[in-house]
């Protein structure tokens, strides 16, 4: 199927996510994913289905597990908070959203 880039690219406004997304990590896409992939893999399964039992110490096992920061494991869960009240925020309006009005909110 190819890349994650070349699979974002093909989607209207994808190149314009692509940038957002790598502008706000310093990264690729790629290598983002699998920060987040070893990030989710170091959660116990409980955290994974109840992130806000996360507290401090849990968050440097995860940090450490993941071979990642402190901050990168916040980011990804204040990352994850967003999407979770966007999503929300999206099913309120019952399908009245288009696909170009998703991606021109990031």
């Amino acid at each position: 199927m190819g890349s994650f880039e070349q699979v974002l690219g093909m989607l209207p406004g994808g190149s314009r996510l692509m940038e957002s997304i790598a502008g706000q990590s310093g990264l690729g896409g790629e290598k983002e994913l699998v920060r987040v992939e070893a990030i989710i893999n170091s959660m116990t399964g409980r955290e994974r289905r109840d992130p806000t039992v996360i507290n401090g110490s849990r968050r440097r096992r995860i940090a450490r597990g993941s071979g990642t920061t402190v901050q990168e494991v916040n980011r990804l869960l204040r990352r994850f908070l967003e999407v979770k009240r966007l999503i929300s925020t999206l099913s309120r309006r019952k399908g009245k959203l288009n696909m170009g009005h998703l991606l021109r909110t990031f």
